[in-house]
């Protein structure tokens, strides 16, 4: 290997890019708290068979992208392209139905094997919210809102456009997969090899193929506010009356269909245009037969997944906060007394560095490039008499103060 390169769609968090994802990932935690969702986090890899249940043979997650492996022991094994039916499963195992409704908030890695574009990694990073054990519309709302608040709380609001439909319910879809195969067989020549497969599996995922022969003749496919029942019409009513309440807006578009199995009811993507061509930056909708599907009982459930490396490239940093205030000990005598001084401050909250090596100024002028607010210069003759050199870099002023008086005298420096 004549260069070190990190694998393809893969790189490596530093500096500003970092800031982004941690700001990203800091103001979700925050708001997540404040909706009553509870902190999760799942392993990365799970069997194989809990993706290829959950999320859908015939998508392009499943047939394409994932990231399997067969362990030692002959087990296969993916690495989790999604939170949700990991998130299930959990809910399963661990008996989580006796804390139904419950809200859950999660965020990490997730791999899928696709051609890398900009903000979407091999491994990338989502921020994760669901709602278990609620069937009425209000979890639909209470989720969107969240997701609404999330992207406002980012400076994102006029950067994101929501688009939202309904899949409707189990009667409507089933009417709906009637017409769509009979549109599409007759069609069927015509359609992509993946496109055929799907037509009797799934014919709602040709919905979603990216080849130009099909989204030709997708777009005069049938839709499915033909085939909606009355009680999803009213669903669809009911959550779209309630973003109005919240004052969510939004644009229905009854083309829009999540790629993957388990969706009914309530779908959507928040989307840009801020990141060259559209792009969706968050996603979900209601997967009300998904537990059922591995096992469980029934259970309602809407969840959503926000990719944290696209959402940081859209974000505004905040200011950043004052550099650390920086000890400057001169000479052999005052190292041992600099390293408890930095340690005493740092347990008494304060963004503390030390400048180990360089003569004076060398030392003075790393402190302001890290954009120190003063620096505590601390010499032989300054030891002896039990004092520190206090310095404000801003003007430059400097004073001697105690050491047992140095937290106070720094008071004025505090964020």
């Amino acid at each position: 290997m004549s260069k070190l390169q990190p694998v393809r769609g893969t790189r490596d968090l530093f500096g500003e890019d970092a800031e982004r994802f941690a700001h990203v990932v800091a103001t979700f935690e925050r708001l997540a708290r404040a909706y009553g969702f509870r902190g999760v986090d799942t392993p990365i890899f799970e069997f194989t068979e809990l993706f290829a249940r959950g999320i859908g043979e015939t998508t392009d997650i499943v047939s394409k992208e994932m990231y399997t492996f067969e362990d030692r022991g002959g087990e296969s094994l993916t690495l989790r392209p999604e939170f949700t039916a990991g998130l299930c499963r959990a809910y399963l195992s661990n008996g989580w139905q006796q804390l139904s409704p419950l809200k859950l908030a999660a965020h990490g890695p997730v791999f899928r094997y696709e051609r890398p574009q900009k903000g979407r990694y091999r491994q990338f990073h989502q921020i994760d919210a669901e709602i278990m054990g609620v069937a009425e519309p209000q979890a639909d709302i209470e989720l969107l809102a969240l997701a609404a608040h999330l992207l406002d709380e980012l400076g994102l609001a006029g950067k994101v456009q929501l688009e939202i439909n309904t899949l409707g319910d189990t009667p409507s879809r089933l009417a709906w997969r009637e017409a769509l195969v009979g549109y599409f067989g007759r069609h069927e020549a015509a359609l992509s090899e993946d496109s055929k497969t799907r037509l009797h599996k799934n014919p709602m995922r040709i919905l979603d193929s990216k080849d130009e022969g099909d989204r030709a003749l997708v777009a005069d496919a049938p839709l499915l506010d033909r085939f909606l029942s009355a009680e999803a019409g009213a669903f669809f009513e009911t959550v779209l009356k309630g973003l109005e309440s919240v004052g969510v807006p939004y644009v229905v578009q009854p083309r829009l269909v999540r790629g993957l199995d388990y969706y009914c009811h309530t779908a959507f993507e928040f989307t840009t245009t801020h990141l060259g061509a559209q792009g969706t930056v968050l996603a979900g909708g209601r997967y009300d037969g998904l537990i059922e599907q591995l096992g469980g009982p029934a259970t309602p459930a809407i969840g959503w997944a926000g990719g944290i490396e696209r959402l940081g490239m859209l974000v505004d940093l905040p200011a950043a906060p004052r550099g650390p205030i920086t000890v400057v000990p001169m000479g052999e005598a005052s190292q041992l007394a600099a390293v408890g001084l930095t340690a005493r401050l740092r347990r008494a909250g304060f963004v503390v560095e030390q400048a180990f090596r360089g003569n004076l100024k060398k030392r003075l002028s790393r402190a302001s490039d890290m954009g120190a607010p003063a620096v505590l210069i601390l010499g032989e003759d300054e030891l002896a008499r039990g004092e520190v050199i206090l310095k404000d870099l801003a003007t430059g002023a400097q004073q001697a103060v105690a050491l047992d008086q140095v937290e106070t005298a720094l008071a004025v420096y505090r964020d």
